[in-house]
């Protein structure tokens, strides 16, 4: 791990921002966060807004051009790098992720991963097999579990930390289900492997123009199996964590494999509506966990 020294950029009004951005965007997350110690919280937010950021430049970026936007990841990176090396980043989410990262164990190196993964987002956007998704998910999801459970967890197991990388493909996989839609409609991205296309007689242009077949049913009752095993094989390292991040990390798991329900719900549809929680649905999560985590997983592990 690299060695950094703890820094004082960050004001207030720098973590707030964070938070902002957190509550925005990140609803499920930040009503999970909402069960961490105050400090915790804190640095969730600013892990939260350092991923934020860059992703609107890349899935929201208005008039900016790829050009721009490599400019804009590539300043980001000169940023944190500088951050670590003691110069102040101009951007105040930055101020607050550095101070976070020479404050805790988060690894400037995941940070990085990130970065790169964002960098993938403007230069591709198709992947042909589920190997190389998962390159893309090492950066763009695992990187960011990792991250938190480096807050969470200063001395992590080794089950702990694979469980981490998992759990981060599992929720990302839930993204990528529930938005092929909009991935399609407003980035020309197909986050679904070519190979499970293929396998099931799914042609690449059914996406483009929303025609949802007995074929596609079956493509997404695969995808969706595949990320229940996903959110199930992390269960176990997250059931070893410690109480200060068990409940929050629970919940979070809890109401984004729940996104997977809502799209059963919906007949597998990605195309009738965008799958989610609402928020009778979240406090009532939130009292299960609450009530018996432990037990609560056992459940999870039976079903």
């Amino acid at each position: 791990m690299i060695q950094v020294a703890p820094t004082n950029f960050a004001s207030t009004a720098d973590y707030a921002l964070c938070e902002q951005l957190h509550r925005k965007f990140g609803t499920t997350y930040y009503f999970a966060t909402k069960k961490f110690p105050a400090e915790i919280q804190r640095h969730t937010h600013a892990v939260y807004g350092f991923v934020r950021v860059p992703d609107e430049w890349v899935d929201n970026p208005g008039n900016i051009t790829p050009e721009d936007q490599l400019s804009l990841l590539s300043d980001w990176r000169i940023q944190l790098n500088q951050g670590i090396e003691g110069i102040s980043p101009a951007h105040p989410v930055m101020r607050a992720f550095v101070d976070t990262v020479t404050t805790t164990r988060v690894s400037p190196c995941e940070a990085s991963v990130f970065i790169h993964a964002m960098e993938m987002d403007v230069t591709k956007n198709r992947y042909q097999t589920y190997s190389e998704l998962e390159g893309y998910m090492r950066g763009s999801a695992a990187a960011v579990g990792i991250m938190m459970l480096q807050i969470l967890v200063p001395q992590q197991t080794a089950e702990q930390y694979t469980a981490a990388k998992t759990l981060g493909y599992a929720m990302q996989m839930t993204n990528f289900l529930r938005d092929i839609s909009e991935d399609i409609q407003t980035r020309n991205r197909i986050y679904i492997p070519l190979e499970d296309l293929s396998t099931f007689n799914v042609n690449p242009d059914q996406i483009p123009q929303q025609i949802f077949d007995s074929n596609f049913k079956r493509l997404m009752e695969f995808q969706i199996a595949r990320t229940r095993a996903l959110y199930k094989a992390a269960d176990p390292g997250i059931a070893s964590l410690p109480d200060h991040a068990l409940q929050a990390v629970l919940l979070a798991r809890v109401l984004y494999s729940k996104i997977l329900t809502k799209l059963e719900e919906q007949d597998l549809n990605p195309f009738t509506a965008r799958a989610r929680t609402t928020k009778v649905e979240k406090i009532q999560a939130a009292y299960q966990v609450a009530t018996n985590p432990r037990k609560l997983l056992d459940s999870l592990q039976s079903q």
